[in-house]
């Protein structure tokens, strides 16, 4: 009989990176995964871009920029090994004006101290010598940046954990956690489970199971829908690889960029719309619990009064076709609004401070035997199995 039990909430891959990085170093404890849906993978995880980042935009020295560096090397060590798809198609960001090109310059400077792998800045020339059809004035290319299937990857953790003893129960929304007996009762409806410590992955939904264990009510997460188009096949070679425009320093967003995926179609986007449901996928998507959370969290009115504006916009884009690919067709111009047709989204779990300030970074609270992850945006994925480890660390007194 194992020594030690720890359940996870979220078989997200994050969720899953730590169970599997549970079970590979502590042999004695069995993982329990608790997942409300029937599958792993089933929201942030199965609807991000795919990207592998290497580490461009951090800001040095936080959570961010070390375990996406770190992560991005493990990653690419286990897709070989697993045979997952691992494509180092590279990526340009692409300054189109001065305002741009400034940015472009602390980026730059920034990316340095990241020690991004074979990073080099080009002109326009160099920009068509890499992407022939995309337009500006400079660019940072960064040669490693890749794509993969997350959702592969996140299926194959989940058999690392059951080939490793443990154990991922479906259909297991958390509705309490509580305190019994040196451990934890964690609760969906009538039925229990028992664990001696826990970690909450819960994504878009993190805020209000923390709340279960008794942690903050803060940061709230504000659900961000992201939208995508697909370009249509006869466009899609015009994209050998990732075309991002240069990030707004405000935001924690990089903006509508062109995605190829490991499929071979090309996507552009995402945006970055307020979601009137934290599992808001589609506009029509509204749930007035969750509607009374946003409104009801006073940092949502402090961000809404900084940055309404930018809200509009993303909306107008949200609603017109054309307005959406505006601003991806400074970046390829032959690209525009009757060649690309509507394609999926995903929910952003952003966390948000009672001042109005969007989190940037990730964000990771300990209440005794209990770990809850508040906040894990982009570049979480590609950062899993690095996150994986110092948190696991943390709770051993490593970190």
């Amino acid at each position: 009989m194992a020594d030690e039990v720890t359940g996870i909430v979220g078989a997200g891959i994050i969720g899953l990176a730590l169970g599997r990085e549970i079970a590979g170093r502590r042999p004695g404890t069995r993982v329990v995964v608790l997942e409300k849906e029937d599958r792993v993978a089933v929201h942030q995880t199965g609807h991000n871009s795919g990207v592998v980042h290497a580490g461009i935009y951090y800001k040095p020295g936080s959570l961010k920029a070390e375990l996406c560096t770190r992560g991005k090397a493990m990653l690419r060590e286990y897709c070989a090994e697993r045979r997952l798809p691992y494509d180092e198609c590279g990526k340009l960001v692409v300054a189109v004006d001065a305002e741009d090109v400034a940015r472009l310059d602390d980026l730059e400077a920034r990316a340095g101290v990241n020690a991004v792998p074979g990073m080099r800045r080009l002109d326009a020339a160099g920009i068509g010598e890499i992407e022939p059809h995309a337009t500006g004035l400079a660019a940072l290319h960064s040669p490693h940046t890749a794509i993969t299937d997350f959702t592969r990857i996140a299926r194959s953790f989940a058999d690392d954990i059951a080939a490793a003893g443990g154990e991922i129960r479906f259909s297991f929304p958390v509705t309490g956690i509580t305190s019994v007996g040196g451990g934890l009762e964690v609760a969906s409806g009538d039925e229990t489970v028992r664990v001696d410590n826990l970690i909450i992955c819960a994504g878009i939904h993190a805020d209000v199971v923390s709340g279960l264990a008794g942690d903050d009510p803060g940061p709230r997460i504000i659900p961000f829908r992201g939208e995508y188009m697909t370009i249509v096949p006869e466009k899609a070679p015009m994209v050998r690889g990732l075309i991002y425009p240069v990030p707004d320093p405000r935001y924690p967003f990089l903006g509508v960029h062109f995605t190829r995926r490991v499929s071979g179609e090309v996507e552009v986007g995402p945006n970055a719309v307020l979601a009137l449901a934290r599992e808001g996928y589609r506009r029509s998507d509204v749930s007035l619990r969750d509607l009374r959370g946003i409104a009801g969290w006073g940092g949502t009115w402090r961000m809404a009064r900084r940055h309404w504006r930018t809200g509009v916009r993303e909306m107008h884009g949200s609603l017109s076709r054309r307005a959406y690919m505006k601003a991806a067709r400074r970046y390829v111009p032959e690209i525009g609004a009757g060649d690309v047709v509507r394609a999926g989204a995903g929910v952003r779990a952003q966390a948000l401070d009672p001042d109005g300030s969007l989190v940037d970074d990730f964000r990771v609270h300990r209440l005794g035997p209990v770990t809850a992850v508040r906040n894990a945006p982009s570049p979480a994925a590609t950062s899993s199995m690095a996150i994986a480890e110092y948190i696991l660390d943390a709770i051993e007194g490593k970190g």
